[in-house]
Order: structure tokens, then C-alpha cells, then sequence
């Protein structure tokens, strides 16, 4: 039984100062679990077990898709070669050449274009992008269960955008029909205890956290002292950043330059079979 206690290490570690305090009725392990979610992107060799990816699938599939139309599919990659290219084409990563286990999220409405194909019935409402924000919500949503059932099993993930850098040639790469299209990418294996990660802290629950309507003035604050302890956080991690936190992360998004290839995403969808309309 996880105790109170330990949760409120774990909030302590994810909130500072601004962690919340928890009823006595808080007590599960599966909120430890959550909370002490952290990016690992150091790995031991041993191969991820078959079992344990269809434990994550199993998951995966266990979670919510928008009228059950499940749009969305997963490519497991192991081959080290092929590993080795999808990492040029997702950034040059270290992480995923490395990783035992290279898992490759897509929305998938190929899957109802054969059906529909087969069946001989309309299916221009693929066209549209409804469907496409359908399939890349329903990948989001199945990856982080199975990213939740990983840890359970002992394994450690980190999410890659760098997947939407090129999506033409990472199509290429999986053999991706059209209508497909990776989404992000997910390394998973064991964690390396010689590099161990550590939980990052995360804005202020009233930051995010909105009763009611929306009120653009009352994040100013929260949003202050988190700067101020993620700025403690770089520190302590000799972590490399443009700045504090909002100078960092406004350099993200500072124009297409920053963007890394992915300013013509709209382009490579329209490529890929998305967008018709």
C-alpha cells in the first residue's frame, strides 16, 4: 500500500512549494505510479519482453477512442538498423539508436479507408479534420497507457516529436499506406541505474487549472514561481537552457526556424492522404 506520505513526496518533487495537500482517502498506488512518472532515455541492453509490449498494447487499447473508430496504430521497432535511421530522421537522437524497444504512434484512417474500401461505402468525412485531430487524440491517448502500463512493468519511456520532422521519409521507412502518419515516437526499455532521471517539476496546478471560465490574468503568478523553480531545477540538473523556463521555451516557438522542418506539416498531411477538405 502506497502511504500518504510517499505521495506526498512524489507532489513535493513534481510541485515544490506549490504541491497540494492530499485527503487521507489519497492513498493508491496508482497515483504513485502517475506522479512519479519522469523521461528516461538511458537504457540497459535486455531486450523488453514480448509479453511486456502486449501488456502495453492491452493497455493501450483499454483506453478511450472518440465513437470507438479506434484510429490509430503502432509500429515496434527493434532492428537495430532501422532504429539507427529513424533516429537521423527524428534528430539525430542518441536515444533511439540506443533503446531496446522503439515504438512509432500513428493516426491510422487507412484502416477505415479498406473497410469502407471493401465495403463499398462512403467515407469522404476522412477527408476532413475532424478525423485527422481524431486520430492523433486517439494515439495520444492509447500511448500514455501504455506508457502507464511500461512503468508498472518495471520499463522506462520517453516521448520523440522528431518523428514529425520529416513524415514523408519515416513513412517511407515503416511502410506506411496513405492515411497513416507517425504522430510521435516512444523509446522504452529498462533504465539504466547508472543514469538515473529525475521528476521535473511542473506549473502550479493554478496555472493550468480553471473553475468555471478562463482567466488569462490569474496565470501570471504561478506562472512567475515556476520559473523560479524550474530555474533551481537546471541547476541542480546542470541542465543547458536558452534562459529561464519562459525564455526557453519561447525560443521553442520563436518562428518556423525553431520549428525544425515541421513548419510544413500541413504539406506533408496533405501528402500523406489528410486534409483533402
Amino acid at each position: 500500500m502506497t502511504t500518504q506520505t510517499d505521495l506526498n513526496s512524489l507532489l513535493l518533487a513534481r510541485y515544490g512549494a506549490d504541491a497540494p495537500s492530499l485527503p487521507e482517502v489519497a492513498e493508491d498506488p496508482a497515483l504513485a505510479l502517475l506522479l512519479n512518472h519522469r523521461s528516461v532515455r538511458a537504457y540497459t541492453p535486455q531486450p523488453v519482453p514480448r509479453q511486456a509490449l502486449e501488456m502495453m498494447i492491452a493497455a493501450a487499447q483499454s483506453a478511450s477512442t472518440s465513437s470507438n473508430l479506434q484510429t490509430w496504430s503502432v509500429v515496434a521497432v527493434e532492428d537495430p538498423a532501422a532504429k539507427e535511421r529513424l533516429s537521423r530522421l527524428g534528430g539525430d537522437q542518441r536515444h533511439i539508436r540506443e533503446c531496446p524497444l522503439y515504438l512509432v504512434w500513428l493516426a491510422d484512417l487507412a484502416r477505415l479507408e479498406a473497410v469502407g474500401e471493401r465495403r463499398n461505402r462512403p467515407r469522404d468525412g476522412l477527408d476532413y479534420l475532424e478525423l485527422l485531430l481524431v486520430g492523433a487524440m486517439d494515439a495520444a491517448l492509447a500511448s500514455q497507457n501504455a506508457a502507464v502500463a511500461a512503468e508498472a512493468q518495471g520499463l522506462g519511456v520517453v516521448y520523440i516529436g522528431g518523428m514529425r520532422d520529416r513524415p514523408e521519409e519515416v513513412a517511407a521507412e515503416l511502410g506506411l499506406p496513405p492515411r497513416t502518419v507517425a504522430v510521435f515516437g516512444m523509446c522504452v526499455g529498462y533504465p539504466d541505474p547508472a543514469r538515473p532521471t529525475s521528476i521535473k517539476p511542473r506549473l502550479p496546478i493554478d496555472a493550468v487549472l480553471h473553475r468555471e471560465r478562463y482567466d488569462t490574468a490569474a496565470q501570471d503568478e504561478p506562472v512567475d514561481r515556476y520559473v523560479a523553480t524550474m530555474a533551481e531545477f537546471y541547476k541542480s540538473q546542470q541542465m543547458k537552457t536558452n534562459g529561464d523556463w519562459a525564455e526557453h521555451s519561447l525560443h521553442r516557438v520563436r518562428g518556423p526556424e525553431a520549428l525544425r522542418g515541421r513548419d510544413r506539416l500541413a504539406e506533408a498531411l496533405k501528402a500523406r492522404g489528410f486534409l483533402a477538405r
